[in-house]
């Protein structure tokens, strides 16, 4: 076989992420290479789980522990899945380029995360103290905070920059056991802020194990320039910037945030459509802080996803399953803005909706990467059970961003993409929480990410 390219292996924390090679960072980090005289690999020992693929839209919420289970992969994907037995019969570890024993731990897909703001500059922790002191969401954006500062603090910030704080965030994101994310820009909101926010996401996908599923999200707020003229942004956000986006390639779908204090449900709809017409997909901030009419614009116009909908009334769930719309809980942004109610993630479920479960990371609402915790939440907040919370954050994450016939599950075909925890069944995931519990990431077949020595279990 023709050897890998070279890969750079960085340490942080006590954890070891391997970034893709690039000049920029081949200088910086201890390299190695690896290379392989046989074509597949076999994972033995596993509590290997997985959610079960349904034919249509309309989740069976179906899943399949093997104890032990076995795979067979490469690095063009899953090749075979099951009971330990069965698998050793047709495929013994002798004639397995390597070996991995999974010592009786659980094994679950890689998280997909489909909602992510990970393009920002500094941090916005003084808010942090604000929310404490009693100030909402509302009340930080009309005095000149939340989105509108991190822009005017992208704005001035290179390219160089923006790269060197994203790394670290997806480091991160890997660490908790995520291996593809969404990532929106957003905090642009001029034309070429919003074109360096997509061409820095594409820049990290080159150099960064994690898949970047990019979103164009130049309708996120009303930046400072046009305040008391909102047409003019919005024909800006659909004539200069989307045109711009397409050109480029730097964007695979269109997203807008529908809420009363930014942008109307009419407004959101004319985004959307020019996003479709110019060839992205459609995915929308809805209903959030109230019921604006954000989901049934999502339905209208066959969004892929509508993401948060804690007011979202219930006679719209009919409506999202038949416009085959992607609910997805962001149960984190919930949290830490202290609010009382949550996404009607059970009422979906039983509406036979294929809830989705991703973090809204981002510096003023949701700072976290961790979709662990996020499964700690929908649990206790949102009656998820721990396995249901496991198929909303991989197989119908993935079918929020149309990843799902690659990513999400480990299925024949699908991507090798998956986590080996310390923890031996997937209730210990949302039970304890707080702590890491991943011991190892393969992405694409190949290590990504190993947990320090120190905190192997023996």
């Amino acid at each position: 076989m023709i050897p890998e390219p070279v890969s750079c292996v960085t340490s942080m924390q006590g954890m070891t992420v391997r970034r893709k090679s690039r000049v920029s960072v081949v200088s910086k980090f201890r390299c190695w290479i690896t290379m392989a005289d046989k074509t597949w690999s076999l994972l033995l020992d596993a509590e290997l789980f997985t959610p079960i693929s349904s034919p249509g839209f309309a989740s069976s919420w179906q899943s399949r522990l093997f104890s032990p289970g076995a795979m067979v992969f490469d690095e063009n994907g899953i090749i075979a899945v099951g009971e330990q037995a069965a698998i050793e019969e047709k495929w013994p570890r002798s004639q397995a380029a390597q070996v991995i024993s999974a010592a009786g731990r659980l094994v679950t897909p890689g998280f997909v995360d489909c909602h992510t703001h990970p393009v920002f500059h500094n941090l916005r922790a003084h808010e942090f103290t604000m929310r404490i002191q009693g100030a909402t969401y509302v009340d930080i954006s009309k005095a000149g905070g939340g989105i509108r500062y991190s822009v005017r603090d992208l704005q001035q910030a290179s390219e160089e920059q923006l790269l060197h704080v994203l790394l670290p965030r997806l480091d991160r994101f890997i660490a908790n056991g995520t291996t593809t994310i969404e990532a929106k820009s957003g905090y642009g909101l001029s034309v070429e802020a919003e074109l360096k926010s997509l061409r820095v996401l594409q820049r990290a996908a080159e150099q960064h194990p994690v898949d970047i599923v990019p979103t164009f999200l130049g309708a996120h707020e009303v930046p400072d320039a046009y305040r008391g003229r909102r047409q003019a942004y919005l024909d800006l956000v659909i004539e200069e910037m989307l045109p711009r986006v397409v050109e480029e390639g730097l964007a695979t779908f269109i997203d807008v945030f529908c809420e009363d204090h930014v942008f109307t449900a009419a407004e959101s709809r004319a985004v959307l459509e020019a996003g479709q017409k110019a060839g992205l997909a459609a995915k929308i901030h809805a209903d959030q802080l109230h019921d604006n009419g954000g989901a049934a614009v999502a339905a209208d116009v066959g969004a892929v996803s509508a993401d948060h909908l804690e007011h979202t009334p219930e006679h719209m769930d009919s409506r999202l399953l038949a416009a085959q719309v992607v609910p997805v809980m962001l149960p984190g942004a919930d949290f830490f803005l202290s609010s009382p109610i949550y996404g009607p993630a059970r009422r979906m479920i039983e509406a036979g909706l294929p809830v989705a479960l991703a973090t809204d990371f981002n510096p003023g609402t949701c700072m976290s990467e961790s979709m662990p915790m996020m499964l700690t939440l929908a649990g206790l907040q949102m009656r998820m059970t721990p396995e249901e919370t496991l198929i909303a954050a991989t197989l119908h994450s993935a079918m929020a961003i149309s990843a799902h016939d690659r990513v999400g599950s480990l299925e024949n075909g699908k991507q090798a993409d998956f986590v080996i925890w310390d923890a031996r069944s997937p209730a210990e995931l949302p039970y304890h929480f707080g702590v890491q519990l991943v011991q190892s990431v393969y992405k694409k077949g190949r290590l990504a990410f190993q947990a320090s020595a120190a905190r192997q279990r023996t």
